[in-house]
């Protein structure tokens, strides 16, 4: 009892994390009707701020550095928790002015991908501004122990969980207790009323960004010493966080903060009992970071209706969607283009040539799923890694035959695309984007990372041969053969134009009706629930193939193939491409991780390093300068130089005055 009572409080560091994030999401969701993942950045901000400044006194900005100590004479403790918390509530402020209002009466899914793009473009530059392979934390809290009940318990743990406490109780007391807390919570509701009685609403807001940035940083400095130093995880708490939050239905604090606590303290206690000679093998790797996509599906079914949303002023529109015609001379081109690419190049440009090929492919999922249906998904890579590893357990494990495998792969990540999209018959919109993140990470933690199910070492997949005919992806020191890769041109080209088929059909237009509004689809008998599920399927298969073909191309594969940042990387370059269109896609797949784009920055321009930082970047300005991408600008551009030129008479016709007149006006 001892030993598991002592678990119960060990993974209270970790919860007050969890907290803390949870009642922050709660209260910007309050102010500004925004789910914020990059929440968790912030604290990983701040994190490594102090961890630089108590080792050899820097301080670390965005851009340059302030020397304030030395190895020998760091940074005292106060002075070096004060500058993390001002740096955490910093990038929070600059969230809200330079992001977020500007977006506030933008389209969900505009907010959601510049919540993602503000996520990569903080864990991009402490990849780059610190030295995050040296650095560690060191400890701030007493480090003593106290024995309850027969378990040796960390006094830290205890103060991290007060502080999670005392921070929920504060926010309370804000929103509920003080003028502008209660104005806040009004405007949110209707800024235009609170305009009226003399507040701002953006005036609000920052103040509950200022706050709860500080809460972020503040809580990640504390338990870094405990929980460790990685950016990664500190990026991710934001899952759990969003958990709690969404079980305290965005409104309670109390819960939120509650279930935060819980949920660190049941993932310790899950670490306690993967120790137990009775428990699976099977489940002694990810099945804690499962636990918050339960959480999250179950508490969005019970309470989804329940949720607040904001009030705003006026509608919003989604972007604009162009249904894409089938026309041979176009496809022809780009196929020769495509071709000539192929011919032209070697080793790695042709490397990149085909990733980018393959990567079009599973950006045209997300275009299909995302900007054709409405159903925000952030587990594209999800379903592209499961048809992999399935891929590698039929060809080389079952030798089971090129296409029949991956037509097999494909067709499991298939299914489990139809099971994440269940929520969706609920729920849309960012609660969407949650479940579909959360399933991401819980994938790729229980699956991709579990060595009892997809070992480390072993997932070969054989190559693919059709009537004797080799079309491996190697041959000598050749890293691509040609052959593989038009294999892999003709199988994107023919899913490309079936999938075009599809959403210029009666499938794409019921799927265009669901986007615009389920209630009038509905009620002109289109079936809103099989609709959703058919397109969670076909974006499933299209990804799956997309997996299946960057396992080929592989060899073999790794969970390092499909994690969920490189998942958000390509929806940040599909929604900059256009995720509204097909081409967007193929903008996507030209710049997206390991592609063409990526090569010439990293070979050409030696810029390899800056790639993360730089999608994230445009991502962002995209997000809130051109929400339709550039294929839609250009799009855009086009057809009003057509207009215009329309409108102009001939050369050899005289215009009158009649005519300067209307072109005056």
């Amino acid at each position: 009892m001892g030993q598991f009572l002592q678990f119960v409080f060990l993974g209270l560091s970790t919860g007050a994390v969890y907290a803390v994030l949870a009642t922050s999401l709660v209260g910007v969701h309050a102010a500004t009707g925004i789910i914020n993942f990059a929440q968790g950045a912030f604290a990983l901000w701040a994190v490594y701020v102090v961890a630089t400044l108590r080792t050899d006194g820097t301080f670390v900005l965005p851009v340059g550095s302030i020397a304030l100590g030395s190895t020998a004479d760091p940074t005292p403790i106060a002075l070096a928790v004060t500058l993390g918390v001002a740096s955490a509530a910093m990038w929070a402020v600059l969230a809200h002015l330079i992001v977020f209002r500007p977006l506030r009466h933008a389209p969900v899914l505009a907010q959601v991908v510049a919540s993602v793009g503000l996520m990569l473009f903080i864990q991009a530059l402490v990849g780059l501004r610190f030295d995050t392979e040296n650095l560690f934390a060191t400890p701030i809290l007493p480090e003593n122990t106290v024995t309850v009940a027969g378990a040796l318990i960390n006094v830290s743990d205890l103060i991290l969980a007060g502080t999670a406490i005392a921070v929920a109780l504060g926010l309370w007391v804000y929103f509920t207790r003080t003028t502008t807390g209660i104005a806040t919570r009004a405007a949110s509701e209707d800024e235009l009323a609170a305009r009226l009685t003399g507040y701002a609403p953006d005036r609000l807001a920052g103040i509950i960004w200022t706050l709860t940035g500080a809460a972020c940083g503040l809580i990640g400095v504390l338990a870094s010493y405990t929980i460790g130093l990685n950016e990664t995880s500190y990026t991710f708490y934001v899952i759990p966080a969003l958990a709690a939050a969404l079980v305290g239905r965005l409104s309670s604090f109390g819960v939120a903060c509650a279930a935060g606590l819980a949920l660190g303290s049941f993932q310790a206690v899950i670490l306690w009992v993967d120790t137990k000679d009775w428990w699976p093998n099977w489940a002694q790797a990810g099945l804690g970071d499962a636990v918050p996509f339960v959480i999250v599906v179950v508490a969005l079914f019970l309470l989804g209706g329940r949720i607040p949303a904001r009030g705003a002023l006026g509608a919003v529109k989604m972007p604009a969607v162009r249904i894409p015609r089938i026309r041979i001379v176009p496809v022809l081109l780009t196929l020769a283009i495509a071709v000539a690419a192929l011919l032209a190049t070697t080793g790695t440009w042709r490397f990149g040539v085909v990733t980018s090929i393959i990567l079009s492919l599973i950006a045209l999922s997300l275009v299909l799923l995302t900007g054709y249906l409405g159903q925000i998904s952030l587990a594209s890579m999800a379903f592209a890694g499961t048809a992999g590893f399935a891929l590698s357990k039929l060809s080389d494990g079952l030798h089971i035959p090129f296409p029949v495998g991956v037509i097999m792969a494909a067709a499991t990540a298939t299914a489990l695309g139809i099971l994440v999209g269940v929520p969706a018959l609920r729920i849309r919109g960012a609660q969407l984007a949650v479940v579909t993140l959360a399933a991401a990470l819980a994938i790729q933690s229980f699956v991709f990372n579990n060595p009892s199910l997809t070992p480390a070492q072993g997932n070969l997949i054989a190559d693919p041969s059709l009537f004797g005919v080799d079309l491996g992806v190697r041959e000598g020191t050749d890293l691509v053969t040609l052959r593989f890769a038009l294999l892999v041109l003709l199988i994107v080209a023919v899913c490309t134009l079936a999938v075009m088929r599809v959403m210029s059909g009666t499938t794409g237009r019921a799927m265009l009706a669901v986007r615009s509004n389920e209630r009038a689809a509905a009620s002109v008998g289109i079936d809103v629930a099989a609709t959703k599920l058919l397109g969670f399927a076909v974006s499933a298969f299209l990804a799956g193939v997309g997996g299946c073909l960057i396992g080929y191309s592989r060899g073999q594969l790794s969970a390092g193939s499909f994690t969920v940042m490189i998942g958000l990387t390509l929806l940040a370059m599909t929604y900059v491409g256009g995720i509204t269109s097909v081409s967007g896609a193929f903008a996507a797949g030209a710049v997206g991780p390991l592609g063409v784009g990526y090569v010439f920055l990293n070979q050409t321009l030696e810029l390899g390093e800056y790639y993360d930082l730089i999608a994230a970047g445009v991502l962002l300005l995209m997000a809130v300068l051109n929400p339709v991408g550039i294929t839609g600008a250009a799009a855009a551009a086009l057809e009003h130089l057509r207009s215009r030129g329309a409108r102009r008479p001939p050369a050899d016709e005289p215009v009158t005055d009649a005519g300067k007149a209307t072109a005056h006006v």
